[in-house]
This record gives C-alpha cells, structure tokens and sequence, in this order.
C-alpha cells in the first residue's frame, strides 16, 4: 500500500471516531499494519481493541460502528473494497484492484525518485565507517563495514538526511612504529625467518613493496594527503614511516575505489593531538569532577555512567589511553554539527562503548546519552574450492578486500592486453554478500557461490530478474515511455496481485531499515521481489495476443525493473541489462 494511500485510510478512521470519542480526553492514534496471513486482507487495525476498554464498550461492536463509518465515507470509494471483523474486534480491509494497481503508475512517474522521502530534511547525519590503520590492505572486515557503511548512509540519503561519509584513521602510534620497522628492515635486505626480522614485523608482500618503492625514490599520495617523497635513505625511520603511511593510503584508495566506496571527508587522529582536542577533553573531564588520580595515573570515573569499573586515561608514562583520543573525536563531531553519529565497528570494539559514551556524559556539553549509536558487525569467514581461506600472499595473514572481489570475478588479478580486468562483477557480489545478513551474525562468504550462475547466487538470481525484464521489454519494441498511462485494469491474475503488493511495500521497507539501521533489509527484499518476479514469468505470457493484457503486463514489469534497479543501486550493485 502506498503512503498516499494508507494516509486516506487513517483519515477515514479518524473522521469515524470523532463522534465515537466525542466528550473524552482521548487522543487516539490510528496505525495500519500487514496481516501477517495476506488471506485475512491487505490491512489491520486494532484501534477498536485499543479504545474499547478506555470507552466501555465492546470491542466488536466498537469496530463494527467505525467500519460502517469508513465504508460509508466518499473517500473510501475506489480505494476499500471491503471490510471484516475479525477475532475481538480486528478491522481487516481489502484494497480494491485498481487501489493495488496505482503502485505501477507511481512507480512509472516517479522513476529513480520512488521509495524516496523528505523524512530528514534539513538533517545532518555522519557515518564513520571502515577507519582502517594505513598499517596494511583492507581486510575482509573493513568490505563488510564498507559495504554496512555505504548501504546505510544511502539509505539516510533516500530519507532526505544530509550525510557525511567520514573515514577516520591513525597515523602515528605503535602500530605506525612497527610499519616504519618492518619496512626498514625489509629495505635493509632482511625477510620473515631471518634471524635479523622484528618478532612483531607484519609479513605480508606488500611491505617488499613499499621497501622497493622506498629506495627508488618515489613519490606517493593519497586521496586526503599531502605528497610523500621516499629519500632513499634506510636510516631515516621518519622518512620512511611518512611513505609507507601515504602508501598504503592510497592502496587503500585503490581498494575502495575497486569497491566502489567514496568518502566525504578523512580525519586524521593525529590532528587531533597537533589541534590540542586531546588534551582540552582531558581538561574539560578534570575541571567537570570526574576524574581522580591513583597510581600515578589519571583515571576516568566512567562508573558513574554504567561502566563495569573506571578507566585509566593518562598512564604512568605520561601517554594517553585508546579511547581518549576517541572522546575527543566525538567531541568534535557534536561540536561540527553532527546530533546524529553512527560508528560502523568490528564487535572487538564492544568494549570501548562505554567509556566513549561516559567521557561524552562526563564533560557536559549537552551531549545526549547514546551518543554515538553504534553497529558492531562480526567476522566474515571465507570459503573457496570448499576450504576456509586464512591467509593471503598480499596481506600475508588474512584476505583482503581485493581478493575478495578479484576471487569473486572469476580470475586472480591479472590483466587482458595490458588493460585492467572489468572487476564488476566481483564488486557486485562482494557489495550484496556482505549486507545479506544483519551485522551481529557471522558470515560465510562463498567465493564459489559468488561465481555461481543459479538461482542459489543471490545476487545473479536478483540481477537475472533485471536483465529478464530488459529481455521481454526489448522483445516487444515498443515505446516504454507510454506505460506509465497505460490501462492496469486486465491485472487481475494472482501472481500480479503478488507482485504489485511487493511493488508497494518497497518505500515502507526503505524506512523501517532506516530505523532499524539494517541494510540488509534491502537485500532481502530485493530477493524477495526477484523471487515474485521470477514466479510471475513462469506463470504467466507477457506478450500475448490482447494488446490490453500485454501493455498492462508490460506496464507491470516496466514498474518492477524500476525497483530492482533503485534498490540495487541504493546498495552499490549494478543492474546489468544482459546476463
């Protein structure tokens, strides 16, 4: 049902309770909902349950009085076709054909623009997502977040919100130190088992790649950087630790642009100390009461704000803890303007929760409690040939990202003709894979299923149903741009009540995903309507011989293309004309 349609309803409700209500202080809300059973109708409401008590009166009665006050109302006329009473005073209503069937012209009107709302209008939103350390590729933790973060800040777009993508990293620290090091001995000659190797250097190839980089002499940038000039030089660490951050920045660049992810703005955590945030939220937290000092160090009485015990901010050595810098983060998003934040983390950072939240409570800025809200995704587990793939030679100890999409195409890496490979289509099963389920379940991503052309693939079962509907369309030849005016009322097989029913639940599933920050919702819907599809054009002819039926039916599939294409482009997947 579509919202036009649903508001007509609540109206004809509440002109029919007036009198019912006239002389109480009652303020009813009137709300519809889907049956779950579609045999008992197409919309529910229990307002006469709701209000027989505070009225006294008997609850069938009271909705046998308001149905017969709803049906009678002129508006009610082409959009109720009947109505029933059901159990203790359920109103169950049935849409008329033709009411089921507008969903094909609005869809058809509104194009790329149906299943959008003005709902966040004039509403700033920031999405933190993926905020991987420039210490090596994106692993396949950071695809689920970026595929979590980008699906969900689309969703937020749709509903009319002003959204920043925000990727924010660390550049400096002991993880920094320990990248500098493991390049510096690679450029020293030295490998992984040689005796001369850091214990806690990171392995992978791509260190050899930086040490090679380094002492050619090259120039580096990334997307959100300033040019880094290798000076050859083996014992500048300093050197050394600037081009290898800028390097494996812009590879980080060049994961994301392969994942088809975009960021609005980098935030470095090292502006944070050189801006002195770090150090005016410490100060700000001292002068609010909230802290104390024990054992030389400066603690943070986050138990005050439902943490298990209180958290050391500054340690005997004068450096601060993990989360501080994070509070000052935070500090600034709200000082930017931003009431609504979202943090797209892996589950290992449940613990910072609380004391992030404690430390924005204690420095009272009018911050409100749960304030960041947070979405904690747990691993991905990778499958290929039937085995658990742990390692990569590019990572050297966990598959990354590029992998994934590159495994997903159907070839490793490698290039045709000196031009790069079209990685499509391994984007486009990464992309739908990691939102299919919600983020606090784990996920077994099957490369082999990605490749699959069955119906068993999701995401070619969702774009097979895009591509046969390119087919049947380019098999009639005909003017698409006339179906939008086109008579609906031959529509009146079962299989298209389905499908029109799933047409129009599209902008409801939009904004309860939002609500829920579950983009998953998306691809399960999107299923969902391929599945209505696929059985609709297995049950029924679309270019039959009466012209009226065909142009309905085309009508119909025109309208469902549309959706298929808008939903699949709000989660970053493409709709490919031909399979």
């Amino acid at each position: 049902m579509l919202a036009p349609q649903k508001q007509q309803i609540i109206d004809l409700f509440n002109a029919a309770l007036q009198p019912v209500i006239a002389g109480s202080e009652l303020t009813p809300t009137v709300t519809l909902e889907r049956p779950r059973d579609p045999s008992h109708g197409d919309v529910a409401c229990n307002i006469a349950m709701q209000l027989a008590k505070p009225l006294k009166k008997n609850p069938r009665e009271l909705a046998q009085t308001l149905v017969a006050a709803v049906m009678a109302g002129a508006a009610g006329k082409g959009l109720i076709e009947a109505a029933e009473i059901a159990g203790p005073g359920f109103i169950n209503l049935r849409l008329t054909a033709a009411a089921k069937q507008q969903v094909v012209h609005t869809v058809l009107q509104q194009g790329a623009e149906f299943g959008k709302s003005q709902l966040g209008a004039g509403k700033k939103v920031l999405v933190e997502f993926v905020s991987a350390n420039p210490t090596g590729p994106l692993h396949v933790g950071h695809g689920r977040q970026g595929a979590l973060g980008d699906a969900l800040s689309a969703l937020f777009e749709v509903q009319g919100f002003d959204v920043t993508r925000e990727f924010y990293y660390n550049d400096a620290g002991v993880q920094i130190a320990t990248l500098a090091t493991s390049v510096q001995a690679r450029a020293n000659g030295f490998k992984p088992g040689d005796a001369e190797w850091p214990e806690s250097a990171y392995n992978g190839d791509y260190i050899a790649d930086i040490a090679q980089d380094f002492l050619a002499r090259k120039t580096v940038a990334a997307s959100d950087g300033e040019p880094a000039a290798a000076s050859g030089d083996v014992n500048d660490i300093e050197s050394i630790r600037k081009f290898a951050v800028a390097y494996l920045r812009r590879e980080q660049d060049l994961d994301l642009l392969a994942f088809g992810v975009k960021f609005d703005n980098y935030y470095l955590e090292s502006s944070l100390y050189k801006d002195g945030k770090v150090n005016a939220a410490v100060e700000a937290l001292i002068a609010a009461g909230v802290t104390y000092e024990l054992d030389d160090a400066l603690w943070l009485r986050t138990t005050d704000y439902g943490d298990d015990k209180d958290r050391v901010m500054r340690k005997k050595d004068g450096t601060y803890t993990y989360f501080v810098p994070d509070v000052a983060y935070h500090i600034v998003k709200w000082q930017r303007g931003f009431g609504k934040v979202i943090n797209i983390q892996g589950s290992d950072h449940h613990g910072t929760i609380a004391r992030v939240r404690a430390g924005l409570q204690a420095v009272n800025m009018g911050i409100p409690q749960g304030y960041p809200d947070y979405i904690l995704h747990k691993m991905v587990t990778v499958m290929k040939n039937g085995e658990e793939v742990k390692i990569s030679k590019r990572a050297g100890s966990y598959v990354t990202v590029r992998d994934l999409i590159e495994w997903s195409s159907g070839e490793d890496g490698a290039e045709t003709a000196g031009a790069p490979r079209d990685l499509t289509r391994g984007r486009d099963a990464v992309r739908f894979f990691l939102i299919s389920r919600k983020a606090d379940t784990e996920f077994v991503f099957d490369v082999d299923l990605a490749l699959a052309k069955s119906d068993e693939n999701p995401v070619y079962y969702v774009q097979y149903a895009h591509a046969r509907i390119c087919s049947v369309l380019a098999q009639w030849t005909g003017d698409e741009a006339g179906l939008s005016s086109i008579d609906l009322s031959p529509l009146t097989a079962p299989r298209e009540a389905s499908l029109l029913a799933k047409l129009a639940e599209y902008p409801d599933m939009l904004q309860h995903a939002l609500e829920e920050l579950g983009p998953h919702q998306v691809a399960f819907y999107l299923r969902d309507l391929a599945g209505e599809l696929h059985s609709y054009y297995n049950a029924e002819r679309v270019l039959v011989d009466d012209e009226a039926l065909k142009l309905a039916r085309l009508a119909l599939m025109h309208a469902t293309r549309q959706v298929l294409r808008n939903g699949l482009a709000l989660i970053g997947v493409s709709a490919p004309a031909r399979m």
